[in-house]
């Protein structure tokens, strides 16, 4: 399979390489070359609704949309419009807004949708990581030490 990304900064040549990835400038780009575009990355002002109506017709009409990130980065209300007319094949989503979705929207009724409940952390190796990176912050902690991974707030 050839795989393409799109990132705000390229990655090094050695880790294109590693793994046979292809850098795209644009995101326009990406979405109008790809089978399955995955979404992987945080909710910020800039990515809220990355993808929206005019993302979606760019997409092949037998590409599917994957995200693992954030609801938000959809626009939802496009999404199922592009899954009703054929804009788009399917979607898989394990994250969706709000969480979970209330029992009568349109995401739910859609034959071409995949929705799983926010459970892509759910393995044996992430949850071990995440325990132990718990307890690394709580040791530091104590310790007087700086704490890993420390995420301010202002």
């Amino acid at each position: 399979m050839k795989i393409l990304y799109h990132n705000r900064k390229r990655r090094k040549l050695e880790e294109e390489e590693a793994v046979g990835a292809t850098y795209c400038d644009k995101l326009d780009e990406l979405l109008q070359q790809s089978d399955f575009v995955m979404l992987a990355l945080s909710l910020t002002p800039q990515t809220q609704r990355l993808i929206g109506r005019r993302e979606l017709r760019l997409m092949k009409p037998t590409a599917i949309l994957v995200n693992i990130g954030r609801g938000l980065l959809i626009d939802q209300d496009a999404l199922v419009e592009a899954l009703q007319t054929g804009v788009i094949r399917a979607a898989a989503l394990d994250v969706s807004h709000p969480e979970p979705l209330p029992r009568d929207h349109p995401l739910l009724k859609l034959k071409n949708v995949t929705l799983t409940p926010h459970i892509g952390s759910a393995t044996h190796q992430a949850r071990r990581q995440m325990m132990e990176n718990l307890v690394g912050s709580i040791l530091a902690s104590l310790n007087g030490l700086p704490i890993p991974n420390e995420v301010l707030f202002k």
